[in-house]
């Protein structure tokens, strides 16, 4: 299995929906765990990086 590369900023697309109804997510902190922020409602959410990666569609990398 390959770890999927994203960094602090960048945006993840996920195949699920938050219960809000936002499907994208702003990666705040990574590590074994990783701390991710809902764009809509800009709720905080921390999940250990097998879960998240499981569920990721795509990588929106920051634009620098």
């Amino acid at each position: 299995m390959d770890i999927i590369k994203f960094c602090v900023g960048d945006i993840l697309v996920m195949k699920k929906k938050h219960p809000c109804g936002g499907d994208r997510f702003r990666v705040l902190r990574t590590g074994s765990d990783i701390r991710v922020e809902c764009t809509l409602c800009k709720r905080d959410i921390t999940l250990p990086r097998e879960k998240l990666e499981k569920n990721i569609k795509e990588v929106k990398h920051e634009e620098v």
